[in-house]
């Protein structure tokens, strides 16, 4: 269809899982995709190999966008690359899980810098060009984890729920601008974090998901297109749940 034709999306986290999801989604509707990997370097070249399939231009780019010099490098060379960027996709993200009274400083600090502070960096070093081109969108990936919290990860729902916090800042900051910024707070879906989960959590999990089963990339791809494209102009400072009901 082309909703995102002509635009370059800035992806963090894309080698696999919801990023890579959103990356092929964003491919498939026109844009030009730069994401960024950190480990996975062989599934990262590959992507943007398939990516380029669609017509427009894909690089990948190894970065921690934990670390402020190195967003604000990876932000120079996208524009050095691409010449301008119209969507940022904070994405990147981690779990270390453990109760409150086993949880060790360097698991909370390793979730909040790379859940949070990531997106704090990126954000704030993108968003002159964002504002340069004129309804850009800005698109943040929290958890419902982040609405609801969740026994044994409290770090993660801390920084999940802090990214809620910082884009409705962040949308009534820009939004004269005309930079919106929207939160994605997917449920159970089927990634590399799932499969880990014993059959019987799963089991329960199902129990209490009203379209009955886990959720997939594309569905959160489908929900990023939405909040990427033209098609929600009008909308900032929201989040849109995508978890099958879980959090009704």
């Amino acid at each position: 269809m082309g909703l995102l034709n002509n635009k370059t999306a800035l992806i963090t986290g894309a080698s696999r899982g919801i990023g890579a999801a959103i990356a092929e989604k964003f491919a498939s509707e026109g844009a030009n995709v730069a994401f960024t990997y950190l480990l996975s370097e062989e599934k990262a070249m590959a992507l943007a190999t398939h990516l380029a399939g669609y017509g427009g231009k894909a690089i990948a780019y190894r970065s921690d966008a934990a670390q402020l010099a190195e967003a604000e490098e990876l932000v120079k060379k996208v524009l050095e690359d691409f010449g301008s960027l119209h969507i940022l996709v904070n994405n990147a993200g981690i779990t270390k899980d453990n109760l409150l009274l086993r949880m060790s400083q360097t698991d909370w600090d390793a979730v909040i810098n790379t859940n949070l502070k990531s997106v704090f960096n990126l954000t704030k070093v993108a968003m002159k060009p964002l504002m340069r081109v004129g309804g850009a969108s800005i698109i943040n990936l929290s958890s419902i984890i982040g609405l609801r919290g969740q026994a044994g990860q409290a770090n993660y729902a801390a920084s999940k729920a802090g990214i809620i916090g910082f884009s409705k800042s962040i949308a009534k900051e820009y939004g004269s601008r005309q930079v919106r910024c929207n939160v994605i707070a997917p449920g159970f879906i089927e990634t590399d974090m799932t499969h880990s989960l014993a059959q019987g959590a799963k089991e329960d999990f199902l129990k209490n998901i009203p379209l009955g089963r886990l959720g997939s990339g594309e569905d959160i791809a489908n929900a990023a297109l939405f909040l990427g494209a033209d098609l929600s102009r009008y909308v900032t400072g929201q989040v849109l749940s995508v978890c099958g009901g879980f959090n009704i």
